[in-house]
């Protein structure tokens, strides 16, 4: 999991994406807690803002209602809230509320395809 300062420009922080090639960051604060959510999605916000991307803060973009999962959730229920809420990053947080990790739609996919269950429609 990838952690970023608020005030962190979007030019570093869409470079670190780049690099460990994923599509969000979890924003800490104080103790590892999750602040907020920047996304690939808030990159383009970045962009389309006309806004120079190394005057710009992970910050000023970031999603700061962050819905979190827990490392014993079942993946049923953690994917049911991730759609329920509309999000494709859940930040995954320990009984003290500290980033442990982070749970994505394609973490759910690879568990869902190695379940080799049959699709019911």
């Amino acid at each position: 999991m990838l952690t970023l300062d608020a005030d962190t420009p979007v030019d570093e922080a869409a470079r670190g994406m780049l690099e460990a090639g994923i599509k969000s960051v979890v924003v800490g604060g104080e103790a590892c807690r999750p602040e907020g959510i920047f996304t690939s999605t808030d990159a383009v916000r970045v962009a389309a803002d006309a806004t120079p991307a190394d005057e710009a803060t992970v910050g000023a973009y970031m999603t700061t209602e962050v819905e979190t999962v827990r490392p014993d959730d079942p993946l049923p229920a953690a994917a049911r809230q991730m759609v329920d809420a509309d999000i494709s990053h859940a930040p995954v947080t320990d009984a003290d509320g500290n980033g442990v990790g982070i749970l994505t739609t394609t973490d759910l996919a690879e568990a869902l395809s190695a379940a080799d269950a049959p699709l019911q429609g």
